[in-house]
């Protein structure tokens, strides 16, 4: 893990700043790609493929170009027609794999209907996978080999160790079972020691199993629906969740925890927006930087 980054503080020191931190790991990054440059004479590169028109992806696919570049790495953006076939795409896909300057190749989601979307992470090369989907870094996180890891459960892990330290024996339950969160989140923390409970739509009883957790991970996409009597007093709770809801006539941005109820029960927990959010294309650019010195055989500059 290319963490290190100062322990993120913010006014409340209850609140886990998650901007705070990956602005931290962001600079870390810059550094550690400004030696690269010095020392081994290349810069990571990343290429970030976008088909159609969805407004979200596009305002995504701007981010993480910006920061890209601001990172001191080469961003490589291909932006389709929302008419492009599955053959065309695999074809691009195909070509950023075998290109030496390419080091993480991300096909942003959703894709047009006409493309089967697990067909396209499947074609990406695993070692250069930076959203860490393939089947193969699953495996490999799942078997504890050296894998990309999907990255925001790898943005909640830094900023749990941050919080805590060491994991170990801490009992946490994780709502939600998805292969890009829930599932490669449990795995992180039972890599990290902990006693991991997977929870999910058919749980039994799930106020109760989220009572005993030392650490609560919600991602499960349902609106502030973890409430404070949920919460073991002294928790640390991480909102995955980011949905946009209508309050009192005006759109608002909440998360999968009632923000208000558990705030008082846990010992620390992230805002919906500003906690585990920022994180994301913090720890992309992170994957980055790991895929490159390992197709160059270096070693991840301090």
């Amino acid at each position: 893990m290319s963490d290190g980054t100062s322990p993120a503080k913010s006014a409340d020191p209850k609140v886990i700043d998650g901007k705070l931190f990956a602005e931290g790991l962001r600079a870390k990054i810059a550094r550690q790609v400004a030696t690269l440059k010095e020392k081994h004479g290349f810069v990571p590169g990343l290429a970030v493929v976008l088909v159609g028109e969805d407004p979200a992806s596009k305002v995504y696919v701007r981010n993480k170009g910006e920061q890209t570049k601001a990172s001191g790495m080469a961003s490589f953006e291909h932006k389709l027609d929302a008419s492009t076939s599955q053959a065309d795409l695999l074809k691009l896909i195909d070509q950023l794999n075998k290109d030496p300057k390419v080091n993480g190749i991300l096909c942003q989601l959703p894709v047009p209907k006409q493309i089967d979307p697990q067909a396209i992470i499947d074609a990406i090369d695993p070692d250069k996978d930076v959203d860490g989907f393939h089947v193969v870094n699953a495996g490999r996180l799942a078997t504890g080999g050296k894998g990309l890891v999907p990255c925001t459960p790898f943005g909640c892990l830094l900023l749990l160790k941050d919080r805590l330290g060491d994991l170990a024996g801490k009992h946490a339950v994780v709502i939600g079972r998805s292969n890009i969160v829930g599932k490669p989140m449990a795995q992180l923390l039972l890599n990290e020691s902990c006693t991991v409970t997977i929870a999910h739509s058919k749980t039994k009883d799930l106020p109760g199993e989220v009572r005993r957790a030392d650490i609560v991970v919600a991602a499960v996409g349902r609106p502030e629906m973890v409430k404070g009597d949920w919460i073991k007093e002294g928790a640390v709770v991480i909102d995955v969740g980011i949905n946009r809801i209508e309050k009192d006539g005006k759109g608002k941005l909440v998360g999968d925890v009632d923000y208000a109820s558990c705030y008082p029960k846990a010992s620390a927990i992230t805002p919906v927006p500003g906690g585990v959010g920022p994180m994301t294309i913090a720890l992309l650019l992170n994957n980055t930087l790991i895929a490159a010195c390992r197709q160059h055989n270096v070693a991840l500059p301090d």
